[in-house]
């Protein structure tokens, strides 16, 4: 009997130990497994889309795992966010933003998530400006002549937004009060979407991040009249700020970057925001995203959450002088 106890209680610890050596094995599997989803809330071409995929192919080649790109458009950004809110946060979904995202937050009546609560912040990738573009037929070859072409058309034009409310609908009250000028705004979903309204002539003018337009505007499709920030792109050197172009007031710039669901662990939200300021380093990548517009502008976690946080103050401050109202 005495060798049957020890013959179980050797089975006992064998068993123990061959668990405990499956879950360390376990715990210890690199990370990623297996590919990598990366939800972005706007339809395929436009600049959310084109980063996306730039840096999702740098991350492929590091991790040896595909980066997918899932596009979710509509809703204002709302239906592809809300999808990543909802994913599993065990840190396979990514989850593309920008400064919707925080506009959202102030101007939507009912948003199905928090936007301060519901995600982890990974990283900024880049910061972009706003660029005014026009179709050729617009006689108008500077700012100032825009200007003076739309007043003596009140409400007449059509400007192509990329979306209702958040981003868009700022960029386009700013201008407005700004400028002293009106127009009607017709609503695509997403950047992409407007870049091929202005090339058809569907739409005269578009506030629009510069990388979804520079080939079009160095091709002489479409007309760039004024950038914002403090200088020039070296995309489109061309094209002067709205400083420059006698328009100081008017100055929307957009930070671009990565989410995760609020639950996933803090160590592969760390992990994937190291990976990304690893790839924001490679010249190539540099080069590519500098030759359309974009700018590196890497923040970590930590930071690119007081990022997020200090544009809702901001923009509150701004939508307040603009009267814009909340959507439903």
């Amino acid at each position: 009997m005495k060798s049957i106890g020890s013959s179980l209680r050797a089975c006992g610890t064998l068993l123990v130990l061959t668990a405990v050596f499956a879950g360390s094995a376990g715990a210890q599997q690199p990370y990623p497994s297996r590919p990598v989803r990366l939800i972005t809330p706007y339809e395929p071409g436009g600049s959310s889309t084109i980063v996306s995929r730039l840096v999702g192919a740098k991350l492929t080649e590091m991790w040896g795992q595909s980066v997918v790109i899932d596009n979710r458009p509509g809703g204002n950004t709302i239906i592809g966010t809300q999808a990543g809110a909802r994913s599993n946060p065990d840190g396979y979904t990514l989850i593309f933003a920008n400064t919707t995202f925080a506009l959202n937050h102030l101007l939507m009546r009912k948003l199905p998530y928090d936007s301060l609560k519901d995600f982890a912040p990974v990283a900024n990738i880049y910061n972009n400006e706003t660029i005014l573009a026009i179709h050729p037929s617009v006689p108008a070859n500077t700012l100032k002549e825009f200007i003076a072409y739309a007043k003596s058309k009140p409400g007449q034009l059509n400007h192509g937004s990329s979306g209702v409310g958040g981003l868009a609908e700022l960029r386009s009250t700013m201008l407005r009060l700004r400028g002293g000028i009106d127009f009607q705004n017709v609503s695509y979903k997403g950047s992409g979407g407007v870049a091929t309204a202005l090339l058809g002539g569907h739409v005269q003018l578009g506030l629009i991040p510069p990388i979804t337009v520079a080939s079009y505007i160095n091709s002489g499709k479409l007309k760039g009249l004024a950038v914002t920030g403090d200088k020039r792109l070296r995309a489109l050197p061309q094209v002067p700020t709205f400083a420059e172009a006698g328009l100081p007031a008017y100055n929307v710039t957009s930070w671009n970057g990565l989410l995760m669901p609020a639950a996933t662990p803090k160590h592969l939200v760390q992990k994937v925001s190291a990976d990304i300021a690893k790839v924001l380093t490679l010249p190539d990548l540099q080069e590519k995203l500098a030759s359309q517009g974009a700018e590196p502008a890497y923040a970590n976690p930590e930071a690119f959450a007081r990022i997020i946080r200090d544009d809702v103050v901001r923009y509150a401050k701004v939508i307040k002088e603009a009267n814009i109202p909340m959507v439903d």
